[in-house]
């Protein structure tokens, strides 16, 4: 199922290598802490319930309003016109009906810059337009997400926040926020403040409970020694090339290596 978000960082190109790295490992509860676009959720059948979260509030009230009212979502959304005019005309609104904030976060996802998150120190997002002119959002979209959703938890905070509920048989999902550039000895400026080495030290740790609890964990992580050394834990780390599309100067995109750490037994082979 496509996810109705689009997202920087996103984890659409890993979809097509879960087969080869989990099988068909059958998923209990499933966790995503670091919710985002939600592609490996969207991908993925859960038997039980799901536990979503994030840190970002008005990502998680746009989930919400999905999962719950999703004729109203469409209804707003229906309201905007793509242009630059009206793009920071509704970028400057403050709406309180938790459906109108919907639509406004998926109408600025879609046609923002690169589909970018970002907001300024007083909290406000300020992401310039996008000039996506010729681009169509399929509303169908949204209601397939509120259908997926029905079965889930969603809720804002840290990624530990769902902690105590994780059973065995469970699996957690992890997509943190990267913290060093890939393959490089730099720092993502950005993402230092937003998640630093010490947040990934603290995940590692987080990492350690779920192993605990008889819990299996899938992370995702760029492929950088620091990283390496923080999450050696004996389990299987792949390393797979991703084509980036993250970035402003052509320069700075191309192929990037990303880490897969996992506990999930290696899948057996057909002719093993």
């Amino acid at each position: 199922m496509e996810p109705f978000l689009r997202w920087a960082g996103g984890k659409s190109w890993l979809i097509k290598h879960l087969n080869e790295i989990i099988g068909d490992f059958e998923i209990n509860h499933y966790h995503e802490p670091f919710l985002g676009g939600g592609a490996i959720f969207f991908s993925t059948e859960h038997r039980l319930r799901s536990y979503l979260s994030d840190t970002n509030k008005d990502l998680v009230q746009a989930y919400i309003a999905v999962r719950d009212e999703p004729d109203d979502v469409i209804r707003f959304f229906e309201q905007f016109q793509n242009t630059e005019e009206q793009y920071y005309f509704i970028r400057a609104q403050k709406y309180e009906n938790p459906a109108q904030c919907a639509a406004q976060f998926i109408f600025l996802n879609q046609t923002s810059y690169n589909g970018i998150y970002r907001v300024n120190a007083n909290g406000q997002y300020n992401v310039p337009y996008g000039f996506r002119t010729r681009f169509e959002y399929d509303l169908q979209r949204i209601l397939n997400a509120s259908i997926a959703l029905r079965n889930t938890n969603i809720k804002y905070g840290d990624f530990e926040v769902n902690k105590y509920i994780i059973k065995p048989g469970d699996l957690v999902f992890l997509d943190p926020p990267y913290t060093v550039s890939h393959n490089e000895n730099g720092f993502i400026k950005y993402n230092q403040r937003l998640f630093s080495l010490d947040d990934q030290r603290r995940l590692s740790r987080f990492i350690d409970y779920v192993k605990r609890k008889g819990a299996y964990y899938l992370m995702t992580n760029a492929a950088h020694a620091t990283i390496r050394e923080i999450f050696e834990k004996g389990d299987r780390c792949i390393e797979l090339n991703r084509y980036s599309l993250i970035g402003g100067r052509a320069a700075e995109r191309g192929q990037v290596s990303e880490y897969i750490f996992t506990n999930i037994p290696a899948p057996r082979r057909e002719n093993e």
